[in-house]
């Protein structure tokens, strides 16, 4: 795409992708008729409702290009089990999202994800070298850390008796469940080592809040270092949520993609 169109029409669809495990995915695709889409993944316990999806979905049509946001299994109305971790399931879920556009006119040219989106679209990237562009917002670099202050200092003793520990929420509620399968699920998922398959062909753009009090911004500084075609923004004064810089992230954010998309489509008009 070279241009932004000039007030792009934009078009919601609710589309429902099937992954591989024959759960059904819920989206929806913000189209403004290009043909190239970005898809919008959502962090931990979210959904494509979140707030930074939505409004990055409404900072990219702003600027003529199409994104789909949707949710991964097991997670708002999407089928299956919500569980902790799955992060390597999740990563497959954007592959059934990615080959579904890819049966189109369209190309899934950009995924992004936050938080735990973020380490998903870098696991995507580790895996299935199809995508050239991967923006990681505020995802965890080593996702051992993090652990204790969520489950507690004695997480590890608790699961191995229970076989499970119940997560409360703001009103003592249980959030969710955590089960030992996916608790070792998440502690084995090494981003360093997946970090360093990603190719020097794929491009990332890391984003974080230097303010971030859920993942410290040490973790972007990390990813800097071991990814081959990397570029790093942070974002001053921001937190996890990035509930006072919104905007300023999604003009970050656009920017880079809109760069790229231009430079993908002058290098395909000079073969």
């Amino acid at each position: 795409m070279a241009e932004a169109a000039q007030n792009p029409v934009t078009q919601q669809e609710k589309i429902i992708v099937t992954n591989k495990h024959g759960e059904k995915l819920v989206g929806l695709l913000h189209d403004t008729g290009s043909g190239d889409i970005v898809i919008l993944c959502h962090g931990f316990t979210a959904t494509k409702e979140y707030p930074i999806m939505v409004n990055l979905a409404v900072a990219l049509e702003n600027e003529g290009i199409s994104s789909f946001r949707f949710d991964f299994s097991g997670n708002g109305e999407s089928e299956g089990i919500f569980e902790h971790g799955n992060y390597r399931k999740e990563a497959d879920d954007l592959h059934s999202v990615v080959e579904h556009f890819s049966g189109t006119s369209r190309v899934a040219s950009v995924i992004l994800g936050h938080s735990k989106g973020g380490d998903v679209v870098l696991l995507y990237a580790s895996k299935y070298h199809d995508i050239r562009t991967v923006v990681n917002v505020s995802g965890r670099c080593d996702l051992k850390k993090g652990i204790a202050e969520r489950l507690g200092k004695d997480f590890m003793e608790l699961i191995k008796k229970e076989g499970f520990v119940d997560i409360k929420n703001n009103t003592g509620g249980v959030a969710f469940r955590m089960t030992e399968e996916s608790l070792m699920d998440h502690l084995s998922t090494d981003m360093h080592e997946a970090c360093l398959q990603i190719g020097k062909e794929c491009q990332v753009l890391t984003v974080h809040g230097s303010d971030d009090d859920l993942v410290p911004v040490d973790d972007a500084v990390e990813f800097s270092k071991i990814i081959p075609n990397h570029k790093l923004h942070i974002v001053r004064g921001a937190n996890h949520s990035y509930t006072s810089h919104q905007a300023e992230l999604a003009s970050v954010v656009v920017d880079y993609i809109k760069t790229v998309l231009q430079q993908d489509e002058l290098a395909i008009a000079y073969i």
